[in-house]
C-alpha cells in the first residue's frame, strides 16, 4: 500500500495530481507531452493523459520487444502500459497492478478507449502483487515506488515475479542529498511524492538487498528544486 494521504491526491475526481505540481487538462497534456518527448501519445484520450502524473518515461528507457509480458507497478489510468502495449504487441501482455478501484475502472474504461487488447488491470497493492512467480519479463513504474511504506517489500515482490534475467526499469523521485525534517512533516509533501522518497543511493541499496544485480541510476533535476531528481532506474534479476 502506500502512504495514507495519497488517497486523496490520487482522487480521479479531485484534478489533483500525485506526483508534480499540474492539474487541470491543457496544463497537465502540455506536461505529459514533455515528459514523453519522443513518444507518440497522440492517439492517447485526455481520460488518461489527464491522470498521467509521472516523472519520467519508463517505456523509453525500458527497450520493450515483441511477444514480452510487462508489468506495471501503480499503473493509475493506464498511460504507460498503452505505450508499453503498443512495444509488445499482440504477441506480447501488459499488466497493471493499482491500489485504488477507481483508478481500475478507469483505466479499464480507457482501455476499450484505445483499443488495447493486450492490456490488463489488476486491483492489488504493489507490496503484494496479484501475479505468479517468474511470471514477467520487465517491470516498469513511474514515481510511485516512493509512496509505499516498505521500498524493501516492493522491490522483494519485483524480484519474485520477474523471470531470471528479468529487468526492473523505472523512473522515480529520490533525494541527492538527506531529507530536511521539515519536509518529513509536510503532507503536501509526502502527497507530492518529495517526503517519502529515499536517498538515491538507500533506494538502490533496497534494490541491492532484493536480490538484483546491475543496478544502475540516471538522475536528472526535477522541478528545480535542490537535492530532488527524478531518476531513470534499471536492474537486473540473475539468470
Amino acid at each position: 500500500m502506500v502512504a495514507p494521504a495519497t488517497d486523496a491526491c490520487c482522487d480521479i475526481s479531485s484534478g489533483d495530481d500525485c506526483c508534480g505540481t499540474a492539474s487541470g487538462t491543457e496544463e497537465n497534456l502540455t506536461r505529459v507531452e514533455a515528459l514523453y518527448k519522443g513518444t507518440d501519445t497522440s492517439d492517447l484520450a485526455s481520460s488518461i493523459t489527464d491522470v498521467a502524473f509521472g516523472c519520467g518515461n519508463p517505456t523509453a528507457i525500458a527497450a520493450l520487444q515483441p511477444g514480452q509480458v510487462v508489468l506495471d507497478l501503480g499503473s493509475g489510468g493506464g498511460i504507460d502500459c498503452f505505450l508499453a502495449a503498443k512495444m509488445v504487441g499482440d504477441t506480447g501482455r501488459v499488466y497493471g497492478v493499482d491500489m485504488t478501484p477507481e483508478m481500475i475502472a478507469l483505466a479499464r474504461k480507457n482501455a476499450g478507449k484505445v483499443g488495447a487488447t493486450n492490456v490488463e488491470f489488476r486491483l492489488g497493492e504493489i507490496e503484494h502483487l496479484p501475479v505468479g512467480d517468474a511470471a514477467v519479463d520487465v517491470i516498469i513504474s513511474n514515481c510511485v515506488i516512493n509512496l509505499s511504506p516498505d521500498k524493501d517489500q516492493v522491490f522483494r515482490e519485483a524480484f519474485r515475479v520477474l523471470k531470471p534475467g528479468g529487468r526492473l526499469q523505472v523512473s522515480d523521485i529520490v533525494w541527492t542529498k538527506p531529507v530536511p525534517d521539515e519536509i518529513k512533516q509536510d503532507m503536501d509533501e509526502w502527497a507530492g511524492c518529495i517526503a517519502g522518497a529515499m536517498l538515491e543511493s538507500e533506494y538502490l541499496g533496497a534494490i541491492e538487498r532484493a536480490g538484483f544485480e546491475r543496478i544502475s541510476s540516471d538522475p536528472s533535476e526535477y522541478e528545480g528544486r535542490e537535492g530532488i531528481a527524478s531518476a531513470a532506474v534499471v536492474a537486473y534479476k540473475p539468470e
